[in-house]
């Protein structure tokens, strides 16, 4: 047998090691157009701001080691230019000396990823206007920041990518502005979630230009200011560079001339065993689309943990072995200046674009037990299909926990679990680690009692914030201190402890929308309230989720 991959990094150095594991005597060749076969190029920002300090620490497996490990034929600095699926060859070009030549194989996997999109903006090629995808790309960044004199950069597009770029040019002293064209950062996320983390971004001296983005690129060469960013509205930013961080394509040309199959996005089109249209063809890795877990829709989703798995199957096929790829989740997490954010299956926003049904919850636990030193609130918002009660998905803001939580809901998606599976699991607790009810547990009981009908919920975007009319008679339950340090405009305050004396001054021709801080006292109110006939829902996630909501509006 041999085997040809196509790019390494996670997907093509995963497969082959795993080829090599299942079989010693096939012959495999990794073929990288990079220096280096495996890096850890989730790595490349922490690098660059100086928190991992040595290069070396994100070769994950250099080409020698790979040589001798595993016996595989590494070939760094040649590209494949084209395959010939009828005669079963590539063609290489050695990027080095120009040779070209071609290599026969049995299977071919292509693992050649994604790069970074780069739209047509005037300047966008110019020398200051960087990315950051690979090695190369990584050490001009920290010649930049370490003995360039850079003091100000302009970072397009906060996704992933964006935002720890940010927090390491931070790190390294410099003056950053981020341009989003959409109205958040982090898109993937619901644009609630990721508020508050907005705010602790400009907290920590970080320009954000949402709702815009780059129109040009125009070189001074004029000292600390190379450059001028030219945004759609107008406004022009000096920076001594700039970096592109606005999503990445799949490289799949070299598939779509071969006549592979390829999706709407550009993914070549995959089986559950990571096949193409071509069964001698696999493809891995963020070059491939898949199928939502969640969903089973085609998706393209392009992170580490998948991309190492699909390099698994592939291999596990190729020697006969039924391995599937049960598709993609979505879990992803990014941390930035002390606060984490994380998520896992189906956004409200796809879910809203897909038409499905669902219902949604807000709760504000704090990661460990209140008493116990150092705890701290975390958002968390689930998801869930109100028909079967199977959940859609979970997103979570906060400053420790977060990911605990998150991959607590990632493992009960995966495993087809309800909301009322959350209220019974069992979570390890000590008070320094959790509460005896953990939030994974409160977010179940909170969903499960809307499902039974023990707590119907009303969500903020149907309580506005100003004067506009409105169909709810809005009750605050809180204590009169905390409803004078802010509250919901025309709210009529009624203490949760005074409400059964009070009941007589509440319509009883209205609904009403009852909220506390976070939910948990107009959780017992909205009971009181149904126990006595009147017509109430509970404002879910209480006044932090709802000014989480209208923050612009209430800023205003």
């Amino acid at each position: 047998m041999k085997i040809v991959i196509i790019g390494a990094v996670a997907g093509g150095a995963s497969a082959a090691a795993r080829a090599r594991r299942l079989d010693e005597d096939a012959e495999i060749v990794l073929i990288e157009r990079g220096t280096e076969p495996s890096f850890a190029n989730c790595g490349l920002p922490y690098y660059v701001g100086g928190e991992i300090e040595s290069r070396d620490k994100l070769l994950v497996a250099p080409a020698e080691r790979l040589r001798q490990r595993y016996q595989l034929d590494v070939r760094t600095r040649q590209e494949v230019t084209s395959i010939d699926r009828d005669n079963q060859v590539v063609d290489v070009r050695n990027l080095v000396t120009g040779e070209t030549y071609t290599e026969s194989y049995d299977r071919l996997i292509i693992s050649t990823g994604a790069s970074p999109f780069r739209p047509p903006i005037p300047g966008i090629e110019g020398p200051h206007v960087l990315e950051l995808r690979d090695l190369a790309d990584a050490d001009r960044m920290f010649d930049r920041v370490t003995t360039g004199g850079s003091r100000r950069a302009v970072i397009v597009g906060a996704g992933f990518i964006g935002i720890e770029v940010a927090e390491n040019l931070v790190r390294r002293g410099l003056d950053v502005t981020v341009v989003e064209l959409a109205e958040q950062i982090l898109p993937p996320w619901d644009r609630e979630i990721v508020r508050p983390l907005e705010d602790h971004i400009r907290q920590q001296g970080v320009t954000l230009k949402l709702n815009d983005s780059a129109a040009a690129f125009e070189e001074t060469g004029t000292g600390d200011a190379n450059l001028i960013v030219k945004l759609e509205s107008g406004e022009e930013l000096p920076a001594c560079f700039a970096v592109v961080c606005i999503g990445v394509r799949p490289e799949s040309r070299l598939a779509n001339e071969a006549g592979i199959n390829v999706g709407q996005r550009g993914g070549i089109i995959t089986n559950e065993h990571m096949q193409t249209s071509d069964p001698n063809v696999y493809a891995v890795g963020d070059v491939a689309q898949v199928k939502d877990f969640v969903t089973g829709e085609p998706t393209q989703i392009p992170l580490a943990g998948p991309a190492n798995r699909q390099g698994r199957i592939a291999a596990d096929h190729i020697f006969g072995r039924n391995s599937v790829y049960r598709g993609t989740q979505g879990t992803a997490i990014v941390g930035v200046f002390g606060k984490t954010a994380a998520m896992t299956g189906q956004s409200e926003k796809l879910l809203q674009r897909a038409n499905r049904p669902y219902e949604k919850i807000y709760i504000h636990p704090n990661d460990h037990a209140g008493y116990y030193p150092g705890a701290s609130s975390m958002t968390l918002k689930l998801l869930f299909n109100p028909d079967d009660a199977r959940i859609w998905g979970a997103q979570a803001v906060g400053a420790a926990g977060v990911d605990k939580r998150i991959d607590v809901i990632a493992m009960a998606i995966h495993a087809g679990m309800t909301v009322y599976d959350l209220e019974e699991v069992e979570l390890c607790y000590a008070p320094q680690y959790g509460s005896a009810k953990d939030p994974v547990n409160m977010a179940g009981f909170v969903a499960a009692g809307i499902l039974r009908g023990d707590q119907p919920v009303v969500h903020s975007d149907l309580v506005p914030p100003t004067n506009q009319p409105r169909d709810w008679f809005v009750l605050d339950v809180r204590t009169p201190g905390e409803f004078a340090s802010g509250h919901i405009h025309d709210a009529v305050n009624v203490p949760l402890e005074e409400l059964r004396d009070r009941m007589s001054e509440l319509p009883t021709d209205r609904r009403i929308a009852v909220y506390c801080l976070v939910g948990q006292r107009g959780y017992m109110a909205t009971r009181l309230l149904k126990h006595h006939g009147f017509d109430v829902s509970n404002l879910s996630g209480g006044f932090k989720s709802w000014q989480q909501h209208h923050v612009k509006e209430t800023q205003s």
